[in-house]
């Protein structure tokens, strides 16, 4: 099947999603370590390694990104068989196809390289399966990575950060670039634990977008925490979801976190407020003691059922310890459903998020004050005491000024939004106000 231009695969992809529920594959990981060569025998590190890696000075077993060039023929076997489950969608093999993902394995100067072959593998293999009936699309995975841009690595210094915007930036577009270049139709952010990942990738992604003047569809799923329904770096999700829905994604989902039953509870409140698609890959279950996953094709797709009985979703899926027999079961299953309906937008209303969202409209202050308070005591230049604060190094002590505000010992009632400003000639802003903002 001829693959189609950016803009008629979204229009493509609308047409189906509007009228049916879309099936995403499972997991790259769980069918990895199960696959078996011809010989009977599971992957080893020789595999791993193949003939161009084989004086390589560091272990890559379980580096499954690698296997796109030692092994294509077994990362294409198992998007194979997911097809034939009946998989709509089929993601790349290239969740840590990051330059930052794969230092550790000494292939960091491979991240396009491996980024473009694990999409030309997956589009291989959904031409073979597309028809005009049931055309199949191929949604290049875009994995976190394992560093967090918001969160410090050291409990004793809560302005450092193991990796900065920029190299993210550069990391994802990169990873972006390859697996646009290898042939896929969607971009696909996925288990994004840190906002700020999240927002650096979709910065590389429009980046690309504005080079080749080319927009490409972009799912972003996140995965949450706990029961709370946060993500790692602490936002809720409709927060999160006001962070990233300035890039205009195709859908908005969640993946991984829980199995299905558990993480129906946030995706019923991300299903309400989310103005685009919304799709849903839980895990099969949680792990045993082995760190296997026990739920099967059954009972998962029981679980996966309520969504699609409930209007949840637009996408379903599966994550980690699903196989092909878990995304068959769910491709029958959706077929009697129809498609969750995409709420109206109140397009006279200002969406901000910090850890929670906050909705600006004519019923934000009802009953006390039609206006949202910003505090403007955190700027250098309306504000002696916070510039010697800052000019000490007390960033401490320079955050309380701004607790107090929000707190509403020195503004009234409390502002809901701060002004940060570092613009003096006594001060390095550039060196000062990430330092600041990190704390």
């Amino acid at each position: 099947m001829k693959t189609l231009p950016r803009s008629s695969v979204r229009e493509q992809l609308d047409r189906i999603a509007s009228r049916r529920i879309l099936v995403l594959d499972g997991a790259m990981g769980t069918m990895v370590q199960s696959y078996r060569l011809p010989s009977g025998e599971a992957l080893s590190e020789s595999d791993f390694r193949g003939n161009r890696f084989v004086n390589h000075p560091v272990n890559l077993k379980g580096c499954n990104d690698v296997l796109c060039l030692t092994q294509p023929e077994a990362i294409s076997s198992i998007h194979e068989a997911y097809l034939e489950a009946g998989a709509d969608i089929i993601e790349t093999c290239s969740f840590n196809s990051t330059s930052i993902s794969l230092f550790g394995y000494g292939i960091a100067d491979l991240a396009y390289e491996i980024s473009a072959a694990a999409a030309a593998i997956a589009r291989k293999a959904a031409d073979r399966f597309s028809s005009a009936e049931k055309p199949r699309f191929v949604a290049g995975s875009i994995g976190p990575t394992s560093k967090s841009g918001s969160m410090s690595p050291d409990i004793d210094d809560p302005g450092k950060r193991a990796v900065t915007w920029d190299e993210l930036e550069a990391a994802f577009y990169d990873n972006a670039r390859g697996l646009l270049d290898g042939g896929a139709d969607i971009l696909l952010i996925e288990t994004a634990y840190d906002t700020l990942n999240a927002k650096a990738a979709i910065a590389a992604i429009k980046r690309l977008e504005t080079e080749r003047q080319s927009a490409v569809p972009l799912m972003i799923s996140a995965t949450v925490s706990d029961a709370s329904g946060r993500v790692l770096s602490g936002q809720t999700m409709e927060a999160f979801c006001v962070s990233v829905i300035h890039a205009k994604p195709w859908s908005i989902g969640l993946n991984c976190s829980f199995g299905a039953e558990k993480l129906i509870v946030p995706i019923r409140r991300l299903s309400g407020i989310v103005p685009c698609l919304v799709s849903a890959h839980p895990n099969a279950g949680l792990p045993n003691q082995l760190g296997l996953y026990d739920e099967t094709p059954e009972s998962m797709c029981r679980h996966v059922e309520e969504y699609m009985k409930e209007g949840l979703a637009n996408i379903l899926g599966g994550c980690c310890g699903s196989t092909p027999a878990h995304i068959a079961a769910i491709a029958h299953a959706v077929k009697p459903y129809k498609p969750r309906t995409i709420p109206a937008v109140n397009k006279r209303e200002t969406l901000l998020a910090g850890y929670e969202a906050l909705r600006i409209n004519s019923d934000t202050a009802a009953g006390t004050s039609p206006f949202v308070r910003i505090g403007e005591r955190g700027n250098v230049a309306g504000c002696k005491r916070f510039l010697g604060l800052i000019q000490a190094g007390k960033y401490e002590d320079a955050l309380n000024i701004l607790q107090e505000m929000i707190d509403g010992k020195s503004a009234g009632e409390g502002a809901a939004i701060i002004n940060i400003g570092m613009a003096d000639p006594m001060l390095d802003a550039r060196a000062v106000m990430p330092r600041f903002l990190n704390i």
